[in-house]
């Protein structure tokens, strides 16, 4: 490692003691990035794995998939900070698609992106069903000659005026 004249500068207004540099910091976050995406590289192969051999990858789709694309995007983090330690001179057609795809950290949040949406769409049931469930429960009731009454009994008329603009949003 090179030092350069602003790390000597440091080093002399200190009285000697060393002041870790920024490129120090920054040296020692991409080693810490490195091993995080390492165990989640074995993390997420070792449930895949678990999967597959105990035959239960059939009956758990939605399981499989959230851990395929968390290991696409642990490896994608690995080989992107390990390229990222290289600092390598980029030029030509090469180089380009090395910034765009790699560098720039494109795949890396392009399987977080994915991963966010899986579970939303996994969230989204939940939030359909109770938020249905909530307002079934306080405006339905059953009529004495047993006939059911669903969305009928509304504590108010602003109340049922809101809650059917809401659902017009959505």
């Amino acid at each position: 490692m090179t030092t350069t004249d602003d790390d000597k500068t440091k080093t002399q207004a200190t009285g000697g003691n060393s002041i870790t540099s920024s490129n120090d910091l920054e040296f020692y976050f991409q080693i810490a990035v490195i091993i995080i995406a390492i165990v989640g590289t074995a993390g997420n192969s070792l449930v895949l794995y678990a999967l597959f051999v105990s035959k239960q990858h059939k009956k758990l789709m939605l399981i499989v998939n959230q851990n395929t694309i968390d290991l696409f995007s642990s490896l994608s983090l690995l080989l992107v900070y390990c390229l990222k330690l290289c600092n390598m001179y980029l030029s030509g057609t090469l180089g380009y698609w090395l910034c765009m795809l790699l560098l720039s950290e494109n795949l890396v949040w392009s399987g977080a992106n994915s991963s966010a949406i899986n579970l939303a769409a996994i969230f989204s049931w939940f939030a359909g069903i109770g938020s249905n469930m909530i307002v079934v429960f306080f405006t339905s009731t059953v009529k004495d000659d047993g006939t059911c009454y669903a969305y009928k009994n509304w504590a108010s008329p602003l109340v049922k005026n809101g809650l059917s603009f809401c659902s017009r949003l959505g």
